[in-house]
């Protein structure tokens, strides 16, 4: 993790003053600054900047030649992590939407009060570092694809494995509390053809059918919520698409009851680029009282949008960067600081995939608290607290 020192932030705005008072603010909270008074400058700082990054963008929208949004175009083009924040003295609602279509981190109206500047940036810049990390994590991985089949063939397969669906359940345990705190609900199904869920979802996928396997799953977590401690967290893993979709979690429906125990959790199977604006979609479901993780940090998910649109409460990450953890360095520094990072930003992070007492012990010392795995507990069709050895 980067320190506040070495976090170096483009700043871009047309009038004198503005650029020298806003400078001298970042500059006196840590950051390092350089600042440019037009688009075309700060083009070419960005590209001077190609092996020492700016961790975030601040650029007043009105400027002659080259615009703050032409600028936003430009950033995102040569990295599309990187925040902008969008700051303007004559705000509109076309300006604020392309800027908010386009990425941008944040749209400010002037003047804008130096602490409020300060947070703004710090938390852009700290979600930069995590998509940075977040990179780095996603280089350590492998991929695998799944085996295309007959439509028809498919359709029948589905068919029969949503009337045997089923839903096992794995714990998740503190190790401060030394408690169970939660459970993730993970789909099942006894047609032999579909006992991946991985080829569950993407058969699902292929037949246009995410819905009808949603809405099946949704609503056997919800006949066993009351097994579940009323203390405790149930994580559901969600497909993006299905956050458009209010007859899957709005008043009505199975999961609704539930909502302020119900963790939504997000895996990475469709990219949330593509769903547009969901901002509006998740004020929704935190008023209804659902929280939101982001699932397998580290193998690919979207980056610094994911971060920005959700503002997950929770975190996971992926079992590969856990496994034989304590004899890797690499490993190591990268979660450490993805911990880091999630604290700052008020994310808890979940570190999947824990096997071994070695691992357990490791992720301690780096400074984990939730933890999930074999070592705990399998998954499993009854409802049971997590084993915590000594």
């Amino acid at each position: 993790m980067l320190e506040t020192s070495q976090r170096r932030i483009l700043l871009v705005d047309d009038d004198a003053a503005v650029l020298r008072a806003s400078s001298m603010v970042l500059e006196h909270a840590g950051f390092s600054v350089t600042a440019v008074a037009d688009g075309a400058h700060a083009i070419a700082a960005l590209d001077a900047a190609e092996d020492n990054p700016f961790c975030a963008i601040v650029s007043d929208i009105r400027m002659e030649g080259i615009s703050g949004l032409d600028l936003l175009r430009a950033a995102r083009e040569r990295d599309p992590d990187v925040p902008v924040v969008m700051i303007t003295g004559g705000p509109s609602l076309s300006t604020a939407i392309e800027a908010m279509h386009n990425g941008a981190h944040r749209y400010l109206m002037k003047p804008v009060p130096n602490w409020e500047l300060v947070e703004t940036v710090t938390r852009a810049a700290l979600m930069s570092d995590l998509a940075r990390i977040e990179r780095e994590a996603r280089a350590l991985q492998g991929t695998a694809d799944l085996p295309v089949g007959d439509r028809e063939r498919l359709d029948h397969s589905l068919d029969r494995a949503l009337q045997q669906l089923y839903m096992v359940y794995q714990p998740i345990v503190s190790l401060k509390q030394s408690a169970t705190v939660g459970w993730e609900s993970l789909v099942r199904t006894r047609e032999t053809a579909m006992q991946s869920p991985g080829t569950l979802f993407d058969s699902a996928g292929r037949l246009a059918r995410q819905p009808e396997l949603s809405s099946a799953i949704y609503a056997s977590v919800a006949r066993r919520a009351d097994e579940v401690p009323m203390d405790a967290l149930i994580f559901v893993n969600v497909h993006p698409p299905d956050l458009l979709n209010p007859t899957l979690y709005g008043e009505g429906s199975p999961l609704a009851a539930h909502a302020t125990r119900v963790v939504l959790e997000l895996t990475e199977r469709t990219s949330l680029e593509r769903l547009g604006d969901i901002g509006p979609a998740i004020a929704d479901l935190r008023r209804l009282g659902y929280r939101v993780a982001i699932d397998d940090l580290g193998t690919g998910y979207a980056g610094l949008t994911s971060f920005t649109h959700l503002a997950p409460d929770f975190v996971k990450l992926d079992r590969s960067l856990i496994t034989g953890i304590e004899k890797n360095e690499t490993k190591q520094r990268v979660v450490r600081a993805m911990y880091g990072l999630c604290a700052e930003l008020g994310m808890s992070v979940i570190s999947e995939g824990v096997e071994t007492v070695e691992e357990r012990d490791a992720l301690a010392k780096l400074g984990a608290d939730y933890l999930q795995g074999y070592l705990f507990g399998k998954p499993a069709e009854g409802i049971t607290r997590g084993m915590l050895p000594a």
